[in-house]
């Protein structure tokens, strides 16, 4: 196999000046929507960035939960390495990336956590399998074998028998106010359509980029 012959031709769609708008929460909005309608595995699965403890990047998938004009929110251990690299830098930024739309959308900003309200509210919802696990994973830490993760959550699961499980301590949300959107549209020749907006003194600025 030479990977250097694996290659696509974008051809799908474009950005004209006239289809942005002036708020890019708008047009992430309608990407979206155009992605969950388009059928695609895991729409809201992106690609979170964070500056390790250790002064390299980490990235890794998460799943958002919630965007809108406050922000884009998803939930995890406050204790992983990504709970620990956003207590030490809490800027970060998302990428989408939804190939059968030859699209993607980066975005950059400052983090911070949701209420403990919030975060409640969101793990109630969460199915029961989901709850116990979030108590048993204590991520990003070794642990000796596959039969301890399934020891302790045999533990937890008699220690909750009903349906209602309380939210542990070391979990919950986060939100990325965003500073920066990047839309990517893929298009023929490698010549694609990449649309930036950047908040300047409370206004989003756009700017189209070279590809």
């Amino acid at each position: 196999m030479n990977i250097r012959d694996i290659r696509q031709e974008y051809t799908l769609g474009g950005m004209d000046d006239s289809y942005l708008g002036a708020n890019p929460i708008d047009l992430f909005d309608r990407w979206f929507r155009e992605a969950v309608n388009a059928g695609i595995n895991e729409p809201s699965a992106m690609a979170l960035s964070t500056l390790g403890t250790d002064g390299y990047p980490q990235s890794r998938i998460v799943l958002l939960k919630g965007y809108g004009e406050e922000g884009f929110s998803f939930f995890t251990n406050y204790e992983s390495q990504k709970g620990n690299a956003l207590a030490q830098y809490p800027k970060a930024s998302l990428l989408f990336f939804w190939p059968e739309l030859q699209r993607q959308i980066r975005i950059t900003g400052k983090v911070e956590k949701t209420s403990v309200e919030e975060s409640e509210e969101y793990f109630r919802s969460r199915p029961r399998g989901s709850r116990l696990g979030a108590w048993t994973s204590e991520q990003s830490q070794e642990i000796p074998s596959r039969k301890t993760l399934e020891e302790r959550y045999e533990v937890f699961d008699r220690k909750f028998p009903e349906e209602d499980i309380p939210k542990p301590p070391h979990w919950g949300g986060y939100r990325l106010t965003p500073l920066t959107f990047e839309f990517w549209q893929g298009r023929e020749n490698r010549l694609h359509d990449r649309i930036s907006f950047r908040k300047e003194n409370g206004k989003w600025k756009t700017a189209r980029l070279a590809p």
